[in-house]
């Protein structure tokens, strides 16, 4: 598995973790490396830059999703569909380093291996929807 992969998969794991205790994403990125047998410093790195985008940015990015996601209100979307729908958005809008259709390619791969059936689906609309009508915004 590639690097950018690991981490964008790691992103998600702390993401979600977020979510689900509404812990600080400082204390959730410490205690999920703590217990993960990951040594390489740029899947870190990478995985942590896009935790950091996302809390940064939430209120945009969760804006953004929701005018793309027709008839969904983002409390309402699964949670993994929806941190990998901010994660990859935060990569769209924010992160000028990595291509669109990458960003868009590894958001769906990641919905179908974790999320349901459907998920894959349901990214790639949104995210295709955001890519072709969003501005990029400066970070």
């Amino acid at each position: 598995m590639r690097k950018r992969t690991k981490a964008r998969e790691c992103a998600l794991q702390i993401l979600y973790s977020i979510d689900l205790t509404k812990d600080s994403p400082e204390e959730r990125m410490e205690v999920f490396w703590k217990h993960i047998e990951e040594d390489d410093v740029e899947i870190r790195k990478f995985a942590n830059s896009l935790v950091r985008c996302v809390i940064e940015n939430r209120k945009a990015i969760d804006a953004i999703i929701s005018k793309h996601a027709t008839n969904w209100r983002i409390g309402r979307m699964a949670v993994i569909d929806r941190n990998i729908l901010r994660f990859a958005t935060c990569e769209l809008m924010f992160m000028d380093d990595i291509p669109p259709k990458v960003s868009i390619n590894e958001a769906i791969d990641i919905a179908k291996r974790y999320g349901d059936k459907d998920s894959g689906k349901f990214v790639n609309g949104i995210l295709d929807n955001i890519h072709k009508t969003e501005e990029k915004k400066a970070k």
